[in-house]
């Protein structure tokens, strides 16, 4: 793709943005994480603001305050709802759609990749095999169709990239209970819940493990993708 002037990275979490956004320059305010960087063709600011397609929204908003945006990318983890997404890889995908309105949004990457659901909860194992019959949708996430929308409705380019925190049939606690209604998430009672409950603990560990060779991932194929 020819090099955009300013680029937006719209995430959920510190974590998925960590290897990419490592020695830039950050700020951090109300609930929102900011990393800005630049050399002379290119500017790049990345958002966290939570989980969520309102708390994607409220990044974006973030991210266009100095100024507006050339592109956008929607990144981070999402959980795999077949076998065929292998866990700690990243993927680009083609298409989005939002499983509360059914709206379908195409991503500016090369037709044919990955179809991605943007789900308004974490999926557990039963929900993931309902969103994969439905929309016969290969990842699952909270957040890429609000980028979607905001970036359809600028006109300006939308990139999707997710690395798989999580596979189809991995059993995982449930973590909606502990994502508060702004998009954050309640850590500490989330790790007095899970000490307790040691039949996660393997797991939990697994899924950790996983999430860091996803953002390694996401961060390899954002650099390829923005920096050629």
């Amino acid at each position: 793709m020819a090099a955009p002037n300013r680029i937006a990275i719209i995430a959920a979490l510190p974590g998925e943005l960590k290897p990419f956004v490592r020695g830039w320059q950050f700020e951090a305010r109300n609930g929102i994480h900011l990393w800005r960087h630049r050399n002379d063709q290119q500017e790049w600011v990345a958002v966290c603001a939570g989980a969520g397609q309102a708390a994607a929204t409220h990044a974006f908003a973030e991210a266009e305050k100095s100024g507006p945006i050339d592109a956008v990318f929607s990144v981070g983890w999402a959980g795999a709802l077949s076998e065929e997404f292998l866990v700690g890889h990243a993927s680009l995908l083609s298409d989005v759609v939002d499983a509360q309105t059914g709206e379908r949004f195409t991503t500016a990457s090369t037709p044919g990749g990955p179809l991605l659901v943007t789900s308004p909860r974490v999926a557990d194992e039963p929900e993931k095999r309902r969103l994969a019959a439905t929309y016969c949708a290969g990842l699952v996430d909270m957040e890429a169709a609000a980028v979607a929308r905001l970036a359809q409705m600028r006109g300006i380019p939308f990139y999707c990239i997710k690395g798989i925190s999580d596979g189809c049939s991995d059993h995982l606690p449930d973590f909606n209970r502990f994502i508060l209604p702004d998009g954050h998430f309640r850590l500490g009672a989330f790790v007095v819940f899970a000490v307790l409950r040691p039949w996660y603990w393997r797991a939990l560990m697994r899924m950790g493990e996983n999430s860091k060779k996803a953002a390694q991932a996401i961060a390899e194929l954002l650099h390829k993708i923005t920096c050629q």
